[in-house]
């Protein structure tokens, strides 16, 4: 699974994230040539089949430099996108080129899905875009065993996943939490971040992927996250400028946290600072 924030040299939302950006291409050719480090290792380590999915919003991998020995998955059922493809016939999983979940101190653009979300948490546990994906594989017995990013997300990672390998390549410079920020500003807020040189952080990822794989394959067991019936997810959104209520949804799910993922949920307001604090995982 790709993402395009955590990468190194990409440093903002207005100019480098999207479609119309004034570096957007540089952006994708440098998410691309971060996947093809990982691909590389991973083949090198002995893998056979690797399949990128390409997680960026409107889209970021470029599969004219793509490595070719890799395949590349784009679109997903509407309403259902949880797995995005994976399913329990994979061996591993990675994340390659991640950001770390909103609220996140020190952390290069962080966010959860947009820069709309204050908060996501499943059975009492915060959890970003990574956690996400992390859970469905850990559901489908599929272990997680590297991610690459900034420094807060391999953190975040680290975390999360009993031994995960992950190769930082930039880390945040912005203080705090940013609970205070309506969606506009706290996607202006997380600007600040010291990136490691793209060659450099090529190769770390690299050697990263060939030492996660290798581990798997010694019999190292590692990667996947225990999970505990029911499931019960806790979503806040941020207010905007315009309207800054905030407001939450509460969904459960007796046996399955990728259907509880899926699920469409209903949006309240939230009444009181009491009750965010309340809702809030801290």
């Amino acid at each position: 699974m790709t993402d395009l924030e955590g990468v190194a040299g990409v440093r903002d939302f207005e100019e480098w994230t999207g479609p119309g950006c004034r570096y957007y291409d540089i952006a994708r050719e440098l998410l691309t040539l971060e996947v093809n480090a990982a691909v590389d290792g991973f083949f090198a380590a002995g893998a056979t089949e690797i399949l990128v999915a390409d997680g960026h919003g409107p889209g970021a991998v470029d599969i004219m430099k793509l490595d070719p020995r890799a395949d590349l998955a784009r679109g997903w059922a509407p309403g259902h996108a949880f797995p995005f493809g994976l399913d329990a016939s994979f061996a591993a999983r990675a994340t390659i080129g991640q950001h770390a979940m909103s609220r996140t101190p020190y952390s290069n653009m962080a966010h959860t899905g947009s820069c709309g979300c204050l908060e996501y948490s499943v059975n009492g546990i915060a959890i970003g875009e990574f956690g996400q994906m992390t859970l469905c594989a850990s559901e489908l017995g599929v272990p997680t065993i590297y991610a690459t990013g900034e420094q807060a997300f391999c953190e975040e990672a680290e975390a999360l996943v009993p031994g995960i390998e992950t190769a930082s390549v930039k880390r945040g410079t912005i203080p705090g939490r940013g609970d205070d920020c309506t969606t506009e500003q706290y996607r202006a807020r997380n600007k600040g971040a010291v990136h490691m040189h793209p060659e450099r952080a090529r190769k770390l990822i690299r050697d990263g992927a060939a030492r996660a794989l290798e581990r798997l394959k010694n019999g190292e067991k590692f990667g996947l996250v225990p999970l505990t019936p029911p499931f019960r997810r806790v979503r806040i959104l941020r207010g905007k400028d315009e309207n800054p209520q905030r407001t939450y949804d509460i969904d459960e799910h007796p046996s399955s946290v990728i259907e509880l993922l899926n699920m469409p949920g209903t949006w309240k307001p939230v009444e009181s600072d009491e009750q965010l604090k309340e809702l809030l995982v801290d």
